[in-house]
């Protein structure tokens, strides 16, 4: 059974159509890519998988579960969460504060938690500190754990994003472009990194523009056009498709 399936889903935004019956599956312990000329929905997609916005019919599985048009918070806490293409988080709180604050199982502030210090909110924040330690240093963030987050680069902006996700304690991460607007040093690292989560167990849906990433990262590859599904398989499969060359040329194409 796919960790996560689609099955169509249809979004419309005053009358124009963003998402026209989208099927699709992702298979646990994959890096699967998601590409498609601009305009093609793949945004509106993971908005409406992780509970952004609600889609106008369809439906969504993960992990055996129908997760259609619940809240993000319900959905992050079955195990699917998202990232964002603008790195999002509090930029003048610490990297280490950032990451703390996405942990899960909160336990919330009040004047009497914060005076009082009972002991179940000092473990559970001695918890998320030593989590927040070790995805720093797997995300090469440790040097910077004291740093606010407004001083870090566009790529480091990126890995904080990523150590956000990791917080919540996740299967499955939509990744939106986590290599956009980054040096190819440390777009290199981030690949890297994806690896080793992979094979630490996650699954990965990522949208990427830069396909040469795609090509060295994600296997299978699906293609969205117009709002739909088009193609799906190795890279090399997805660019011989003469609809998917036809899709990125501006060509009007068959969709099956």
């Amino acid at each position: 059974m796919p960790l996560l399936e689609v099955r169509d889903l249809r979004r419309a935004f005053y009358g124009v159509t963003a998402l026209d019956g989208v099927d699709l599956a992702v298979t646990g312990g994959t890096i699967t890519g998601l590409i498609g000329p601009n305009g093609a929905g793949k945004t509106t997609l993971f908005n409406c998988v992780s509970g952004l916005i609600p889609p106008d019919g369809g439906r969504v599985v993960f992990d055996g579960a129908d997760v259609t048009g619940w809240a993000p918070h319900r959905v992050t806490g079955r195990g699917l969460v998202r990232t964002f293409q603008i790195a999002r988080g509090f930029p003048r709180l610490s990297v280490l504060e950032n990451l703390m604050l996405y942990g899960d199982r909160q336990p919330g502030e009040t004047l009497w938690r914060a005076v009082a210090r009972p002991p179940g909110v000092a473990r559970r924040e001695r918890e998320l500190r030593e989590r927040a330690f070790d995805v720093a240093a797997r995300l090469s963030l440790a040097p910077l754990l004291n740093a606010p987050a407004s001083d870090l680069s566009g790529g480091q902006k990126k890995l904080l994003e990523l150590g956000r996700a990791l917080m919540t304690e996740p299967r499955l991460i939509l990744l939106d472009e986590p290599i956009a607007g980054v040096n190819p040093t440390l777009a290199g690292r981030i690949a890297e990194h994806l690896h080793a989560l992979r094979e630490a167990g996650l699954t990965f849906l990522v949208i990427e523009h830069h396909l040469d990433v795609i090509a060295r990262l994600c296997d299978p590859v699906i293609v969205m056009a117009a709002g739909r599904h088009l193609a799906e398989g190795t890279f090399a499969q997805v660019a011989a498709d003469e609809r998917v060359q036809a899709a990125y040329l501006g060509r009007r194409v068959g969709i099956a």
